[in-house]
């Protein structure tokens, strides 16, 4: 064999091994799927792939993707977090009252929301370390009471009269691509930047996979899963910010249900409901699948009724496959 044929051939397996890797990562799976509902959805109606649908969908995207997101370090962890959707309602009310009623300016209020969904975190997650509280126990609580608060700050009723920023924030486009969705671009990149390139990141998976090893390993377990709480709630808390940028108005009855979504984004990205496994970018096309379903739906004009039963559908399915993968790693492991 010549010095050519020599350097091609080990040029070769290096060029083709993150291609393969690619096509054998748990992602391939979810992004094939949204690859083949976008083209069937664009075929079956036009309007689909449209600009102002791409945009909406966008909008959506960065609702739904960044709660994910936040759901998702919680999950990494071992935990569950169920608060998120009535955190998103307080939170966007929350900002309202502050910005129209207490008159704090709009940066100030919003940055205040941010605050008091890290402080919901918080507590979160000192329950959890601290107290021994199961977090669906802990989070099932603040599921209720955080939608309470909601309706008793507004006492049942829209505040409405936010400002301007607010608005800029729904409305502003970059190059024709929505602000909200260009905050949860930036959200994932970050995120992929902590979990898979830095030492505390890295430190949640282990978290994960077997707390008392990682304990024993040195890592301050408590800390790290109080942090992904933290994070949790400061995502909800965002998202409350945008649906109010969105509707112009805080509302007390939004994100019913928004929890499911956000697990169900996450679980279908990969990320296991065991702890230790998944990838950011297995979250990102979860909920670029979800948001298609929802939006090919609408377009079909599916019903509604019709729509919460695919979400089920397509839960229980995740939930199926996050099973049969963790037992086919026990196997493998034997």
């Amino acid at each position: 064999m010549t010095s050519v044929q020599t350097k091609a051939a080990v040029r070769e397996p290096t060029l083709e091994r993150p291609f393969r890797s690619f096509l054998h990562s748990k992602e391939i799976g979810v992004i094939g799927a949204v690859v083949a509902l976008f083209a069937v959805f664009a075929v079956s109606n036009g309007n689909f792939a449209s600009v102002s649908n791409l945009q909406t969908m966008g909008v959506d995207l960065a609702q739904y993707g960044l709660l994910a997101l936040g759901v998702s370090f919680v999950i990494i962890t071992g935990g569950i977090d169920l608060s998120v959707g009535s955190v998103v309602a307080l939170s966007g009310v929350w900002s309202a009252w502050l910005n129209v009623n207490a008159g704090l300016p709009d940066v100030v209020a919003i940055v205040v929301t941010l605050v008091t969904g890290a402080a919901i975190g918080l507590v979160h997650g000192l329950s959890v370390t601290l107290l021994g509280v199961p977090p669906f126990v802990t989070t099932l609580v603040t599921l209720v009471a955080a939608r309470g608060a909601a309706l008793a700050i507004t006492q049942g009723f829209p505040i409405d009269g936010v400002g301007d920023t607010f608005t800029s924030i729904a409305q502003y486009r970059i190059a024709s691509i929505p602000v909200p969705t260009l905050v949860f671009l930036v959200a994932c990149v970050a995120a992929w930047f902590f979990l898979e390139r830095t030492y505390q990141g890295r430190q949640l998976y282990a978290v994960g996979g077997n707390a008392e090893a990682a304990r024993l390993a040195g890592i301050r377990t408590q800390r790290r899963v109080v942090l992904a709480y933290v994070i949790s709630g400061v995502c909800a808390a965002a998202v409350g910010v945008l649906v109010t940028a969105r509707l112009t108005v805080g509302q007390p009855s939004v994100a019913t249900g928004w929890e499911l979504n956000a697990i169900a984004a996450a679980v279908i990205g990969g990320i296991s409901l065991s702890g230790g496994t998944g990838r950011v970018l297995g979250v990102a096309f979860g909920a670029v699948l979800l948001v298609c379903i929802n939006s090919g739906l609408v377009i079909l004009h599916v019903s509604p009724y019709y729509q919460q039963i695919v979400l089920g559908a397509v839960l229980a399915v995740a939930v199926v496959t996050d099973r049969l993968r963790a037992r086919r790693s026990e196997r493998s492991q034997r």
